[in-house]
Formats: structure tokens, C-alpha cells, sequence
């Protein structure tokens, strides 16, 4: 049995970091852009979790289908927990990666090492349109992760996306290497969303168990 997901993303970049991390081998799963499923989901939640469900059940009301959205970001304590929801688009509706970072760079400059912690946080957020409904909707599970850190003083390395070149883990000591130096292992092993999918597998896992091992006995026969 092949359990078909949507993914609530347009960017190869975490489609392709979903695979790997969720490593089930009966589970497809797909983008938006491969679905073709167009629109936009209006993320106007104060949370993570908030703008994930959000995600989770617009694109899962137009395609009909399994859905899994992330929501993740950078929060920096100097800064209030800023960029938070607005990670991706700090300096811009259209930011790109590197606008964000020097953005960030440049909020925190001349802070020292200590002042500089932050973390990374992510939440998945899956919908199953078939789940029980719940006061007339059904129940979105949500599983998170968090990666604990420091800005850097300037990126380094050219791994990952976002902000991994600025992003050093509390594991590195101030000026040690940042998840953009990591090799993609690495990164898996200790990220935000490593976290969040390994805890999100587990509950796949259970959740389509039956129709799995249904289908494998039937395949079998």
C-alpha cells in the first residue's frame, strides 16, 4: 500500500528534506506544485502550531487528500522572539535567504555570543480528511521540535537554506561551525525538523498500521 500525502509547500528544498526525514517507504509524498493545487493559505496565526494548522487544513480542503504542513522559523531572544512567524519573509514579502540573514546580522550587531541565543522551532501539522470529526471538523495531530542556538557574528558554509548559515547549535562553542557547514547527516540528526518528523513518523506509523499490513498480507496471497 502507497499512502499518498500532500505536502503544504512549494519548495523542493523541504519536500526533499521530508522524504529523508520521514523515511517511510509506503508513504508519497507530494507538493503542491506537483498536485497542482493552486492558492495561497492566508498564515495569520501568532504561533508555529497556529499558522501549521492553518496550512494543514486550507490545502487539505482543496485537494481532498492527506495533508502534512510545517511551519518553522528563528527566534531570537535579544529580539523578543522575532523573526517567530515572520521568519521567512523578515526583510520582505520576497525576501530571499540572504536579505533575511542580513537583516538579522544587522539587528544583533556587536551583540557578544551570549546575547545572541536563539533557537530554531518547527511544527507538522497532518490531516487526514477521513480522520473522526471534532465539534464538526476533523482533528489535526501536530508533533514539534526544537534546535537550540546562537547567531553567528557571519554566515559560514553553504549547506541547507534559510538561516543555517547563521545558525550555530548550543553543541558548537561561539565561532564553531553552523548548520550551514553541517553535512545534510548532521543536520538530520540534530534539527528542529528532524525532531518534528522523527515524532510525526511514529504517528504515521500507528495511524495507517492496519491498512498497511492489510494491504501486505493481500499482496502476499
Amino acid at each position: 500500500m502507497t499512502v499518498r500525502v500532500l505536502v503544504a509547500t512549494r519548495s523542493e528544498h523541504k519536500l526533499a528534506e521530508l522524504r529523508t526525514l520521514l523515511h517511510l517507504p509506503w508513504l508519497e509524498l507530494v507538493s503542491l506544485d506537483e498536485a497542482g493545487v493552486e492558492g495561497e493559505a492566508v498564515e495569520d496565526a501568532a504561533t508555529f502550531r497556529g499558522n501549521a494548522i492553518i496550512k494543514a487544513r486550507f490545502y487539505c480542503g482543496l485537494a481532498g487528500m492527506p495533508t502534512l504542513a510545517d511551519d518553522s522559523g528563528v527566534e531570537v531572544d535579544a529580539l523578543g522572539g522575532a523573526p517567530g512567524v515572520y521568519t521567512k519573509r523578515y526583510a520582505g514579502e520576497d525576501a530571499t535567504d540572504a536579505q533575511n540573514n542580513t537583516k538579522l546580522l544587522t539587528e544583533l550587531a556587536d551583540l557578544p555570543p551570549e546575547r545572541r541565543r536563539a533557537r530554531y522551532r518547527c511544527v507538522l501539522a497532518f490531516l487526514d480528511p477521513r480522520s473522526q470529526p471534532v465539534g464538526g471538523r476533523p482533528w489535526v495531530m501536530t508533533r514539534s521540535g526544537t534546535l537550540e542556538g546562537r547567531i553567528a557574528s557571519a554566515p559560514r558554509g553553504d549547506g541547507g537554506f534559510g538561516y543555517d548559515p547563521i545558525f550555530e547549535p548550543l553543541t558548537e562553542q561561539p565561532g564553531g561551525r553552523t548548520v550551514g557547514q553541517m553535512t545534510s547527516e548532521e543536520k538530520d540528526r540534530i534539527s528542529h525538523r528532524g525532531r518534528a518528523a522523527r515524532s510525526m513518523a511514529r504517528y504515521l506509523k500507528k495511524r495507517y498500521r492496519g491498512e498497511v499490513r492489510a494491504t501486505s498480507r493481500s499482496g502476499a496471497e
